[in-house]
């Protein structure tokens, strides 16, 4: 399903979020600058609008918040659990490839689920299969490939299929 961009008018999504950045980053709350980030805002998306290509976008904006939350918080507690696996003993480390089947067609999405098991500590993304079906993962500790493949769907892949509604 492919979905219009409207060019004229940026979404409420991207308004907000060119408007908060523009606010931290200058760091001023007086009225001129509020009312070029208002201008900017709706400027931005407008002329950068031509440039990009029709394709998927969120369409759930609330589960892609929750997704981002807990993509944070895998991240953070991912961090020591690596740690105290490469603290602990390292002869107990089971490090392995695995070959996850993807359900999701679209470039973003992949790309999303992709990224999000890099930065998760512990996995890496290794290659996409040419047929774009398999995603291949680096995991530094794998007690049980079909669990794990099956963690990583349902926590990441399920979630993006929901957001992207692919």
């Amino acid at each position: 399903m492919v979905i219009r961009y409207n060019r004229q008018r940026p979404s409420f999504f991207n308004f907000i979020f060119l408007f908060v950045i523009w606010i931290l980053l200058t760091g001023s709350y007086s009225l001129g600058n509020v009312l070029l980030a208002v201008v900017l805002s709706i400027a931005i998306p407008a002329v950068v609008g031509g440039f990009q290509r029709e394709g998927l976008r969120v369409r759930k904006h609330r589960k892609a918040f929750q997704y981002f939350l807990i993509m944070l918080s895998d991240i953070v507690l991912s961090n020591f659990v690596v740690a105290k696996q490469v603290l602990g003993k390292t002869s107990a480390l089971k490090p392995g490839f695995i070959a996850i089947p993807l359900d999701m067609k679209e470039a973003l999405p992949i790309t999303l689920f992709a990224s999000t098991i890099s930065l998760t500590p512990g996995t890496v993304s290794t290659e996409l299969s040419a047929d774009r079906k398999t995603l291949y993962v680096h995991a530094l500790h794998i007690e049980d490939e079909q669990e794990l493949i099956a963690s990583i769907k349902k926590r990441y892949e399920a979630r993006l299929k929901e957001i992207f509604e692919c």
